[in-house]
Order: C-alpha cells, then structure tokens, then sequence
C-alpha cells in the first residue's frame, strides 16, 4: 500500500502561484511514476501532468505546458507541482497519483490515489 496526502491548496488570484505537495508514505517511493490530475466540478478527471521514476522525465498537458512544473524528491518521498500563471480555468481538486508502469496519462494504470486538494483560481 501507498498512502498519499495532498497538500499546498488554497484561493489564489489569477496570475498567482501555487505549490502542492504530495507526500507518500507505505513502499518504496522511487519504484513509482507519480501523476498529477485534477476534476472541476461536474467534468471528468483530467491529466496534469507525470514525472518518472528517478525525475529525469516529465510529461505535461497541454493547457499547463510552461505554467506548471513537476518535481520530486525522492529522498523526502515527496512529489511537487509548482502551478505559476494561474488562470480561473485551473480551478479544481487537484489529486496524485502514484503507478508502477507509468507516469502518463493513462488514469487506469494508477494504483494509488490521495485524497485531494482544492485549488479556487479567481479572477
């Protein structure tokens, strides 16, 4: 089992900046992709954004491209999404994702989820 707990959302203007966090705790951090994806009210779960196993490789969706930077550190079992550039449209809950075989899109081959954290982009 992989436990991981968001962290880091809040109210912010647009134009702001915000960063989460998601610590994991339970087995081997490392052996995991870690995704992060998020769902506004009454619209499906969507993909933020992945990084790989050792961090040397991320992914991004298109509508967060060059705002939006994901990290990690393995050493503190923590993964990060610093969000810069924010926009009203990227207001929703904000979940990590953890997956032995990827670190994509693909919301079926992630394993463990967190709980979640609000993220309210105001204009």
């Amino acid at each position: 089992q992989v436990q991981l707990v968001e962290s880091g959302g809040g109210l912010v203007q647009a134009g702001g900046s915000l960063r989460l966090s998601c610590a994991a705790s339970g087995r081997t951090f490392s052996n995991y992709g870690m995704g992060w994806f998020r769902q506004a009210p009454g619209k499906e779960r969507k993909f933020v954004g992945g990084i790989s196993w050792s961090g040397g490789s991320a992914s991004y969706a298109d509508s967060v491209k060059g705002r939006f930077t994901i990290s990690r550190d393995n050493a503190k079992n923590t993964v990060y999404l610093q969000m810069n550039s924010l926009k009203p449209e990227d207001t929703a809950v904000y979940y990590c994702a953890a997956s032995l075989v990827t670190y994509d899109s693909r919301v079926t081959e992630y394993e463990y989820w967190g709980q979640g954290t609000q993220v309210t982009v105001s204009s």
